[in-house]
């Protein structure tokens, strides 16, 4: 089975009510319980030593999935480095929401990685804008979330390899949600939903998209890459 590690910073669920009472056990364990049944799953968070993130750990991990919102300055930088070489190596990451501002996505992305965003609980459509991508695998044309954050462009960020989704909100706000790239040997996929104190992750068609984008973003076997000097 493919080994996903989850990496929380596992605050907000720890220090805000409404937070806690939506993922009382914390983001992770509620990403875990989406994909434990068909995948090897283990979970990291930020107050661990090496942020749960040891070289043992990514070296086992075939995807890492990354979410972050208010500590992500506290992520040591040898930390990022070692996700970073592993991303290159061939692991797959999977970044979520507020995940955007972290410095490993802001790393691999190599720009600000900013955007525009209001929290007012509007509605939100995600338009599945690449059907024919692996990501999009049973899904209808879009996903419906009647409660959401918004985010808007201009995302700055570079044009994705791939774009899955591109989400409508109430306000009239547009944003790419669904970005693919290649970077190195791995596979990058962010995706915008995720608010913590909201229920976005009960939703079935995103829990597909989740179950979705592991297959994609998984290790595949390619030719072998040297470097240096040759004869």
């Amino acid at each position: 089975m493919v080994a996903v590690t989850i990496w929380n910073e596992f605050r907000h669920e720890r220090e805000d009510e409404d937070a806690a009472a939506v993922y009382p056990d914390g983001i992770h364990e509620a990403l875990a319980g989406v994909l434990e049944d068909d995948h090897e799953v283990r979970t990291a968070t930020l107050d661990e030593p090496d942020h749960g993130l040891t070289e043992d750990v990514l070296e086992s991990t075939d995807v890492l999935f990354w979410w972050g919102h208010i500590a992500h300055d506290e992520v040591d930088d040898e930390i990022v480095d070692r996700v970073q070489e592993r991303v290159l190596e061939g692991m797959g990451l999977i970044v979520l929401h507020s995940g955007h501002f972290s410095k490993i996505f802001k790393r691999l992305m190599g720009t600000t990685c900013n955007l525009q965003w209001r929290e007012d609980g509007g509605r939100e459509r995600l338009w599945v804008v690449d059907p024919g991508h692996r990501i999009a695998d049973g899904l209808e044309e879009s996903i419906e979330l009647p409660t959401t954050e918004m985010y808007g462009e201009p995302f700055d960020v570079p044009e994705p390899d791939r774009l899955v989704f591109t989400s409508w909100f109430e306000g009239g706000e547009v944003f790419r949600s669904g970005c693919c790239y290649r970077r190195g040997n791995g596979r990058i996929f962010y995706f915008r939903p995720g608010h913590e104190t909201y229920p976005i992750y009960e939703n079935a068609e995103i829990q597909r998209v989740l179950r979705n984008a592991v297959d994609w973003a998984s290790p595949t076997e390619g030719s072998p890459r040297t470097f240096g000097e040759r004869d």
